[in-house]
């Protein structure tokens, strides 16, 4: 709007100078626009808020970026010690899964001897008198092997116990971190493009993102003396419009009326308000030329006004907005303090509960350890001794053979002595025949006896060996034979 006075360049011919109601027309939408005043109150009371909100986001940012900082240097401690719980919880496992394989290993050997103890009957010729079967493992107490096992499933399961603690300790605060973390990176603020005529960069720097607040207050400050200058161009042109009325004859009552009831902060200069001095024709007419060219305009400076009003207000929902996330963000970020001052009030027990594990584990080896040897002892003794049952049948089966020995030499020698027995008989029969006339009697009482005789019979008290069959004594040879070429090997 020009709402001037100055001189402009004379013309062939002028219009008709406007008629008085036409004058007050132009007054009175004058005198309305002049509401605008409101408009840019509202503005410097937007602007005062966003200078407020820019302080408390400024302190509330360094308060978060501070704990943020500070819970970030912790989280690394808590990591660091998190991972050194952890590598013992894997070493553990590993330590455990391999005694276990073992323990599993040496226990399933005993239970494939004892098996083979159980099936393996007892031959009823060596158990004279008795009628019901035995297998090997009935003449063994199987306490001793249980009381082991007992044992050892005792200290597996201790320290099993042991490591479920150790491995919910560990769950616990690895499941801490990841909150803290989760909670620091829900909280994190990602504003969006705020209502600005100029586009923001992304801040470069994740952990201390650049406030759009400063942007939005300097476009504010700008759109608010466009504003200011508006309503003044507005106030001159009302001007204007009461010095046209007042010049115009009579028009001086109306324009004084219409100037009553104007808005708060809409003033009138001086020299307006008072009775004007006269001014010439030509002045005249250049200043009815201005004001009709003003108030062609006026609706248009209105709009202008409304348009930056409505902008601030949509920036300043943008700020409030903001500094709601940045309140979220802080109210988040001493959340996860919290948390994390909690964690670190319990890591003297965590750390406590790692050291506990190991002690535990290496006494509870150490115990396993010890039962492995007497397992190992028993099931030597279970393979001795089913190797020496089948010696056993092997020694009878040699003693049999020395008794058919026997046997043999003592029937080749009563073959012997009956061969003698004979011969000497007929001798002597020969001589009583040739002889025994001629001698008497008396002379020798042993001369009509018999040869001599022998018998062979076992000792008294001795049992025979125990016939056992020949397919028995040859399958424990076999048997024997095999665990002599399997142990040089």
């Amino acid at each position: 709007m020009v709402s001037s006075t100055s001189s402009t360049p004379p013309r062939l011919a002028s219009p008709a100078p406007p008629s008085l109601e036409t004058l007050v027309s132009h007054l009175v939408a004058s005198k309305r626009s002049l509401s605008s005043v409101e408009q840019v109150w509202r503005g410097h009371e937007i602007i005062e808020t966003t200078r407020f909100h820019l302080e408390t986001s400024v302190t509330t940012t360094a308060r978060s970026s501070f704990l943020r900082s500070g819970i970030a240097a912790q989280l690394h401690t808590l990591k660091h010690v998190h991972r050194h719980s952890k590598l013992v919880e894997v070493e553990g496992a590993q330590e455990y899964g391999e005694v276990m394989r073992t323990l599993d290993e040496a226990d399933q050997r005993l239970k494939d001897t004892m098996d083979g103890l159980r099936s393996t009957v007892v031959e009823i010729r060596l158990r004279p008198g008795s009628d019901k079967p035995k297998s090997l493992m009935d003449f063994v107490d199987e306490g001793s092997v249980d009381k082991v096992l007992t044992n050892i499933r005792e200290s597996a399961n201790a320290a099993q116990f042991a490591y479920q603690e150790l491995l919910e300790a560990n769950r616990n605060l690895s499941d801490d971190i990841r909150q803290i973390e989760e909670i620091l990176r829900s909280s994190k603020v990602q504003p969006s493009e705020p209502p600005t005529p100029q586009a923001h960069e992304q801040p470069s720097d994740e952990a201390m993102p650049v406030s759009p607040i400063p942007d939005i207050l300097q476009d504010m400050e700008g759109r608010s003396r466009d504003m200011a200058e508006n309503l003044e161009s507005l106030v001159r042109h009302f001007d204007l419009c009461l010095m046209a009325i007042k010049q115009t004859e009579g028009g001086g009552d109306a324009a004084l009326q219409l100037a009553a009831g104007l808005p708060d902060g809409a003033r009138l200069e001086e020299d307006v308000a008072n009775a004007p001095e006269p001014i010439g024709d030509q002045e005249r007419r250049e200043m009815l030329e201005v004001l009709a060219t003003d108030a062609d305009q006026v609706e248009e400076v209105v709009m202008e006004i409304r348009d930056h009003i409505n902008a601030m207000e949509a920036q300043l929902a943008a700020v409030t907005a903001y500094v709601a996330q940045l309140d979220h963000e802080y109210a988040k970020v001493t959340a996860a303090f919290r948390l994390l001052e909690k964690v670190g009030s319990e890591l003297h027990a965590f750390v406590a509960q790692g050291q506990l594990f190991v002690t535990r584990w290496d006494e509870e080896k150490a115990k396993i350890n010890e039962r492995m040897d007497e397992l190992s002892s028993l099931e030597e003794f279970y393979v001795g001794y089913l190797g020496a049952y089948d010696n056993l049948l092997v020694e009878i089966g040699r003693r049999q053979f020395m008794e058919q020995q026997m046997e043999k030499v003592v029937q080749e020698s009563m073959r012997k002595l009956d061969t003698l027995y004979e011969e000497d008989s007929a001798r002597r029969e020969s001589f009583r025949h040739d002889y025994g006339d001629f001698l008497p009697m008396d002379i020798w009482p042993g001369l009509t006896d018999t040869p001599l005789q022998f018998e062979t019979r076992p000792v008294d008290g001795v049992e025979r060996v125990p016939d056992i069959s020949k397919s028995v004594i040859q399958r424990a040879i076999r048997r024997v034979q095999g665990s002599r070429r399997q142990s040089m090997t």
